[in-house]
This record gives structure tokens, sequence and C-alpha cells, in this order.
């Protein structure tokens, strides 16, 4: 069933209402840590700290939407002096002296883990992008460029980083050109850069080429450096929400370019592959992980429902149901908006739950540790209310 333009309104109040009233609320201020900067945001569901320590992911995730909300929402001095607090952090104690990143550190900024990919580089040139438009800063403009550039060649140098399997059954993700593509778009979209569109254009070719399988309906995971299914338990392993996201990237990219209907076309097959390999069709929400052959899965969460899948998926549906008009989607958007606002969204306290089982019951209360924090939701709820205030009349 189609959405009515007062539909429409009434979700883009609804998202608004969410963002600004119940899950920006829940982190901010009280998440700023005056003492050291960044951000306090191990949370219990009360808002209650569970740990201090600092995931350098969501240090700089949660830099990138204060500084987002108020480049795009209201230029609100809170938001600006939260961003400075989190751009400050990142630089002064999350670089280690060769270059690259760490993954977590202490409240003060000693550093315990260093993982071996560049996802926190990645995440600081969107921190600070979107600070440097915000603030006007000049040397944060030039940071994010130049990291850039350095994940440029983390991408595109095959041994350069650690590699996470020996070389007896080489592997590539689908990790790397999706969150280059989304990093790059954002970096365009804020202070601008010349190199973006160039890569963008081969991030979503990589990913068409190598990962989107139309003969079995199916957006992989991991393939072989040719682009073929390794037939083991890992290469078989899919992940229906994060291909989902990758999906909405590119048909962002292609509202960006007109309205491109190749990747129209691209976005919304991959869209319809994993929702149905993706949808729990007995208890409703996206499985976590499946088998391309419908074999079992090795990880034993496989049937658990994460929060930021169903965040991508929302996303996904309504930009392909705008995009295109197609009834379908605004049916699958209607489905997980319903199930994920039912089950994760805590009414007590705001914010979502993180984790449930299959049936929706919830597995743990934590709203933050080393891997949530504010922003799957708020960019869902954030990216959602931006595109129905252009949509909705």
């Amino acid at each position: 069933m189609t959405y009515t333009g007062a539909d429409l309104l009434a979700l883009k109040d609804f998202y608004s209402n969410q963002l600004l009233n119940n899950t920006v609320p829940f982190w901010f201020p009280r998440s700023f840590d005056q003492e050291y900067g960044g951000f306090l945001l191990m949370r219990d569901a009360d808002g209650s700290l569970i740990d201090d320590d600092k995931a350098v992911w969501i240090q700089g995730r949660a830099t990138w939407l204060l500084a987002t909300l108020y480049n795009t929402v209201e230029p609100r001095q809170e938001w600006l002096d939260g961003a400075r607090l989190g751009y400050e952090f990142l630089n002064n104690y999350c670089f280690d002296s060769d270059g690259q990143m760490f993954f977590h550190v202490t409240r003060d900024g000693k550093p315990i883990r260093k993982r071996r990919y560049f996802f926190s580089e990645t995440f600081y040139v969107i921190a600070a992008a979107a600070y440097a438009k915000a603030s006007g800063d000049e040397e944060a403009a030039r940071r994010a460029r130049e990291v850039f550039g350095k994940c440029i060649v983390y991408a595109t140098t095959p041994g350069l980083l650690t590699p996470k399997y020996t070389d007896t059954r080489p592997a590539k993700g689908i990790g790397v050109p999706m969150i280059m593509l989304n990093t790059a778009q954002q970096l365009r979209e804020t202070i601008g850069d010349p190199r973006c569109d160039e890569w963008i254009g081969r991030w979503i070719g990589q990913i068409e080429k190598d990962f989107v399988k139309d003969d079995i309906r199916c957006v992989m995971e991991q393939v072989a450096p040719d682009g073929s299914i390794i037939d083991h338990i890992d290469g078989r392993t899919l992940n229906p929400g994060h291909a989902i996201e990758g999906a909405w990237f590119i048909l962002h990219e292609a509202k960006r370019r007109n309205n491109d209907p190749h990747l129209i076309d691209l976005g919304c097959r991959m869209l319809d592959y994993m929702w149905e390999r993706g949808w729990d069709k007995e208890h409703g929400g996206i499985l976590y992980f499946r088998d391309v052959y419908n074999k079992p899965v090795q990880e034993y969460w496989q049937d658990m429902k994460f929060w930021w899948p169903h965040n991508e998926v929302i996303i996904a549906t309504l930009l392909a149901y705008l995009m295109t008009g197609n009834e379908k989607y605004a049916d699958w958007h209607r489905m997980v908006n319903g199930y994920a606002y039912a089950h994760f969204h805590d009414k007590e306290h705001g914010e979502w739950f993180g984790y449930l089982h299959r049936d929706g019951s919830i597995a743990q209360s934590a709203k933050g540790n080393l891997f949530k924090g504010p922003f799957h939701l708020p960019r869902q709820e954030w990216y959602c209310m931006q595109l129905l205030n252009e949509y909705a009349k």
C-alpha cells in the first residue's frame, strides 16, 4: 500500500521528534567528558555509565553526528562545543606514532587496542570534515582530506596493513568499498574533495562486479579476489543488514546523480535480494547472519536481531520507495519501521536497546558499548527526516 502525502508528513514529524526529543537527549549533554575530552558513551538502559573506556570508532561517529546536526538542523552552540570535544580528543589521543589510529582507549586516552583495519580512520574523516564545515576550522578540513588520502592507500595497497587471513584462501570483504563509498560521500557533501567522484564510481563498480550475484539473488559479504564465492563457512556467511546499508549508499548516489537509472536498479536489486534473505517471516525483524546456500551458520548469534541493521533497512526501504514509487518498498518500510520501534525502542528512558533474541525479547540492556553508540539510530532518524523534508508535501 502506498504512502499518502499525509502519511509522509506524519513520518517526517515522527522521525524529527524521535531524533531531537528522544534519541539525542539520551546521549547529550551528559556524555560530554569535560575533564579529558571526547564522550562517555558506554551506558546502560537508564543512561548510567557502565564503563568509562572510549571506542575510537564511536568517538568519531558522535563527533560527526553533533557537527552534522549543527550543520543541517540548527546551529546550537551545545552541538558545536560537543563536536569540538570529540574532534580534539581524536587528535590528541587516538593516533599512534605510525599515523594509524587506535580502536579502544581509556577515558584519558591511553591506548588499549589497535585493529588491523582502518575504520577508525574513516570515521575520523567524516568527523573532521563535518566539524570543519561547522566551525570553519581550516586545519580540520586539511586533516580530513589528508586522512582520506591515507584511507585510499590502505584500501588499494594489498599487504600494507596486516591481513586477517593467510594467503592460503585469500578473500576480500564488501566492508572496504562500502565504507570508503560512504566516507567519500560525506567528505564531498561537507567540505568537498576533487577525488571523491572518481573513487565513488570505482567503489560502486567493485561492489557491483564482485559482490552482487544476480544469478542467485544475493549480495555476498566476502568473496575471493576474482569475485567468486568461497564455498566454506566464512565465505558463505551473509549479513543482510550490512548489504542493505550498501544498497542505500548506492541509492543515495543515484539521487545525487539526477536519479541515475542504473544506480537505482543496482541499489534496488541489492535491497530486494537481501530483504528476501534477511526478513524473519516467523517473528519479524532482520536476521543477523544467513548462509548463501541455507546451510547452518557458524556464529551463535546468527538469528538474533541487532539494532543497526534495522536502522539501515528503514533508510533503504524509505529511500527506494520515494525514488521509485514502488509500493512494495512502502510495505517493507512499514514492516521494518513498525517492528523496530515496537521492539528496540525504550519508551521509558529513550534510545534503543541494541540486542534482541529472535523472538524479539531483550537480550541485554546496554545502550552503549564498544560497538553501539550515537550513530546508526540518530543517523537513520536524521536522514529520513531530511529526506522527507524534500519529498513530503
